[in-house]
């Protein structure tokens, strides 16, 4: 009985400190000036307060930023939820909508590329930044998932930087990410960048985004890669623990504890809590 009384103790004020939780802030819509007349439209979570915030770009995958009926997809929208809780604001620039494009998944000639047109919107959306009083021109990280984790390794190569936009980027963290043509590049970082990729992913490639951070080592800044042996592409939309395996070696996956995308999704908001706090 006293068990029982615990337990339902400690039940009723679980529900009671969720229901006394402050509710987070919704996305307000920015415009932002970029390259060709364009207007890029962007979605602002932001903590209360004046800041200056630590401030995270993301950037959507090849799906789009929004649905049908709402201007964040729920898999932003998490992440962008778990980032206020830590201090962060999040700005997810929409790089379709903006060009009144839909989803660009099943598109054999994309008109907006990863190298090229999703670059240019991460220097305007830092440059935007920049002059922002509530921003911390010193604590911007960049984030991406599938085609947008592509563009945040294009644009952390040391070939990339703006001159005119200072300080550089804090950080960058990458979704499973098509490494295969930066592997043949020679590709390297100037910023510390964490690679996140599952080793049953069939639409990136695991082999070459290991081959990517091994190769920069050396010659770059921290580069570093944490494969989830039990995970697939898109991950991140499950929600339980795993304990990750990290490094580059081929042989890790096979030898480490088989997880499920929700234990890798679990993992992955720890992996990114940190990395962003370095």
């Amino acid at each position: 009985m006293r068990l029982l009384s615990a337990t339902l103790f400690l039940t009723l004020l679980a529900a009671a400190c969720t229901a006394n939780a402050a509710p987070l802030p919704a996305p307000q819509q920015v415009d932002i000036p970029a390259a060709a007349s364009l207007t890029l439209h962007a979605q602002l979570y932001k903590p209360a307060g004046e800041g200056p915030f630590p401030t995270v770009i993301a950037l959507h995958g090849c799906g789009g930023l929004g649905g049908q009926s709402e201007p964040v997809q729920p898999r932003y929208r998490d992440w962008a939820e778990q980032l206020l809780k830590t201090g962060h604001a999040v700005l997810l620039p929409d790089s379709y909508g903006s060009r009144e494009l839909g989803p660009q998944c099943q598109v054999k000639e994309r008109r907006v590329l990863a190298r090229r047109e999703r670059v240019a919107d991460i220097n305007a959306t830092r440059q935007w930044l920049l002059r922002q009083s509530w921003a911390a021109r010193d604590r911007i990280s960049l984030m991406g998932w599938a085609n947008g984790a592509s563009a945040v390794l294009w644009a952390v190569r040391p070939q990339s930087l703006s001159r005119s936009a200072e300080p550089d980027f804090r950080s960058a963290i990458a979704f499973y990410p098509d490494c295969r043509i930066s592997s043949g590049l020679g590709w390297s970082t100037r910023v510390p960048t964490l690679l996140l990729i599952g080793a049953k992913d069939d639409v990136s490639s695991p082999s070459a985004c290991r081959q990517v951070v091994e190769g920069a080592r050396g010659r770059s800044a921290l580069a570093r890669i944490v494969v989830y042996p039990g995970a697939a592409h898109d991950f991140d939309r499950a929600n339980l623990p795993l304990r990750a395996i990290t490094g580059s070696d081929a042989t890790l996956p096979e030898r480490g504890h088989i997880g499920t995308d929700a234990d890798a999704r679990k993992d992955s908001q720890q992996q990114v809590t940190e990395w962003l706090a370095r």
